[in-house]
């Protein structure tokens, strides 16, 4: 690795336009790069700033039924093509988990079809807030870079956007923040049904992902019914520490994260040896924890000590849920209803 790993790449562009997509597949994970000796502070402080995505148990389920999807939608031509929805509360990792397995695709057809400039795998949007169905395509083509012209209607750029994905032969759609469709309102319950009308229109699987969809009005009433007949929806919640198989995978998350630092002076197993109170800090919410690591990694490389510590890590205020979570009575988790977990 050299420090043009961490130069600047030129203006910011989200994963939800097709070129900052591209950024994001062809950037190697971190904890992937090779020996950093020579590295300096800022390449330090640049590499803890992103740092390393770790494989849940949730994301790995997942990964399993996105594969089935894809495969049982491979040669499905009608419009009863098979989805999923991925749920769970803010920050437990939803958007990361998209994201990973968008690029894992991605990769993945790379290979198979070397050299290939005229595909697009994956296709990843968000729902914009108080969205309309002229919005919520719009943002298709915003992420394609097809100009929408005020004298364009909603159907003119829905038009324009499944000819471009068909003809890119675009496999995998990534849809976040379902959650901000309300169908209760007119306008939630008409962007709803063109969502449904690009699946019909486009052969790709669609993959959902928002906050505590399965409470939401987005599975309620006909349109509801009609979305849950189609799609599969599964949990990614916090982790759990009851049992001594949950506290042998989150001591394992640990161990994967620790070893993924790059301080000079800390000691392997420190964070295992933290678990019970790394997870009642955080709740055993996963954007908590990478905050937390992160954070007291830089401030480590910062004071120079180069090394995670309890004391370090009790220096850094977390988000306010997550305060507010450590200081709240532990008490036992109300069971959940009945329904198959993802």
């Amino acid at each position: 690795m050299t420090a043009d790993s961490f130069a600047d790449d030129g203006p910011f562009e989200p994963v939800t336009t097709w070129v900052g997509w591209e950024r994001y597949v062809q950037s190697a994970p971190a904890g992937e790069e090779a020996e950093d000796s020579g590295w300096s502070t800022e390449e330090r402080l640049d590499y803890h700033s992103r740092f390393v995505v770790v494989a849940t148990p949730a994301m790995e389920q997942v990964k399993r039924q996105l594969r089935m999807a894809l495969l049982v939608n491979r040669r499905q031509r009608g419009t009863a093509r098979r989805g999923l929805i991925l749920s769970g509360p803010p920050s437990t990792g939803k958007t990361t988990t998209l994201m990973e397995l968008g690029r894992i695709f991605e990769l993945s057809q790379r290979l198979k079809h070397p050299g290939a400039q005229d595909r697009l795998p994956v296709v990843f949007v968000a729902v914009p807030p108080a969205s309309t169905p002229k919005m919520l395509v719009s943002e298709f083509a915003r992420f394609l870079g097809i100009p929408v012209l005020q004298r364009m209607n909603q159907a003119a750029i829905t038009d324009a956007v499944c000819a471009a994905l068909c003809e890119l032969r675009t496999q995998l759609v990534l849809v976040d923040d379902i959650h901000l469709l309300n169908t209760r309102t007119r306008a939630g319950a008409e962007t709803s049904d063109q969502i449904k009308h690009l699946g019909e229109r486009i052969p790709a699987t669609f993959v959902y992902a928002g906050v505590d969809v399965h409470d939401s009005p987005l599975l309620t009433g006909p349109r509801g019914q009609q979305l849950a007949g189609r799609f599969k929806l599964l949990h990614n919640d916090p982790l759990p520490y009851g049992t001594g198989a949950q506290r042998r995978v989150w001591e394992d998350l640990l161990r994967t994260m620790e070893g993924a630092l790059r301080l000079r002076n800390h000691r392997r197993e420190t964070l295992p040896a933290q678990a019970a109170y790394l997870h009642r800090r955080t709740a055993g919410v996963l954007g908590s924890l990478s905050h937390l690591l992160r954070e007291a990694a830089v401030t480590s490389v910062l004071d120079g000590s180069e090394r995670i510590t309890r004391d370090v890590l009790e220096s850094i205020e977390l988000d306010i849920r997550a305060e507010q979570q450590a200081l709240a009575p532990q008490t036992a988790s109300p069971p959940r209803r009945a329904g198959r977990r993802g």
